[in-house]
């Protein structure tokens, strides 16, 4: 059996010849050759083209559709990096929240003293979660005993001589608290979830999985609008009552797109939180859909997971919106 042959390698261009590169070969119409290189030097050739090309290019012609300019392309780009900086001031608002609440449970049902947090006992240590408790004690027990990394850890650590949860809940990612929490006992994880109105805890691990595989594209700056996370929310009472379309038992929107995130937050945020987020939202789409005129908006809305209801509110009614059915009590 043969191997598939490689592609040549491409090959290195400067800006010059990235912008002929374009316009002669993928018929792209550059307005401005100063402001193109400008925005090339500032953001990359890849991260801009190769990042936000689809929805303006045809892969079967292999150029862009008809009227499409740099601008469209930058103004999307524009467009995704207020989308991440507006999801990540949220995601960290639940994250905040989600560290004070393990830690207060923590120590309410065991102590303040660092040897709770370090002992598996304290855990569901049984089957398959024990090496990776063992590895989670692992780093707690390194930030706690050893790191200078964080300021306040070695004053608590030099002045007591002892760090207590609510302090070196702090120095965990958003993937290691998420983990934390998974780990806890039954009963613990219930009394955080309880929390959340409408969440249970087994729930409120699926929310964290799928929230912090966005944290990550927030905080690492990359695509956010049609980025698909490799798991999923779980269903809610939000996904029936939009009757959002179905394939089978499986919806094909709001589980793992960024309609999902969408969801997520009307179910874990506080209410003021989400309509914060929901006004914020509705003006930077508004912003951009006033940018760009070559955009197939139905393909835009569909990138971002937004069901067909959605998108054709915002397209005929000038973003007055947004998820009217979000608003209301999930019941």
């Amino acid at each position: 059996m043969t191997e598939k042959a490689l592609k040549p390698i491409k090959p290195f261009l400067n800006y010059e010849e990235q912008i002929n590169n374009l316009i002669e070969q993928k018929g792209m119409i550059v307005n401005d050759h100063k402001f193109a290189v400008s925005k090339l030097e500032d953001i990359s050739y890849f991260a801009l083209i190769d990042g936000y090309k689809n929805l303006f290019y045809n892969p079967m012609t292999r150029k862009y559709k008809e009227g499409t300019t740099f601008e469209d392309l930058v103004a999307l780009y524009e467009f995704d990096e207020k989308l991440r900086t507006l999801i990540f001031r949220y995601l960290c608002h639940f994250e905040q929240k989600m560290r004070s609440l393990i830690s207060y449970h923590f120590c309410d049902t065991y102590s303040e003293k660092q040897e709770d947090y370090l002992n598996a006992v304290h855990y569901n240590n049984s089957g398959a979660n024990k090496k990776k408790i063992a590895a989670l004690i692992a780093i707690l027990d390194r930030e706690a005993k050893k790191s200078t990394d964080h300021a306040y850890v070695v004053y608590q650590r030099k002045t007591y001589g002892n760090v207590p949860m609510w302090v070196i809940m702090k120095t965990l990612t958003f993937g290691q608290m998420s983990k934390m929490y998974s780990f806890l006992t039954t009963s613990m994880k219930t009394k955080i979830s309880r929390h959340f109105d409408y969440v249970s805890e087994k729930e409120l691990i699926q929310y964290m999985k799928v929230l912090t595989l966005y944290r990550n594209v927030c905080a690492h700056n990359e695509r956010l609008f049609s980025y698909k996370s490799r798991f999923d929310i779980p269903d809610t009472i939000l996904h029936r009552k939009m009757k959002l379309p179905q394939n089978g038992n499986k919806y094909k929107c709001g589980k793992n797109d960024l309609f999902s995130v969408v969801i997520a937050f009307r179910m874990l945020l506080a209410k003021e939180d989400f309509a914060e987020f929901k006004k914020s939202l509705n003006q930077i789409i508004k912003q951009y859909m006033k940018k760009t005129g070559n955009l197939n908006q139905d393909l835009f809305f569909k990138a971002m997971g937004f069901p067909e209801c959605l998108f054709i509110i915002l397209k005929f009614y000038t973003c007055v919106w947004i998820i009217a059915m979000c608003s209301g009590t999930p019941s």
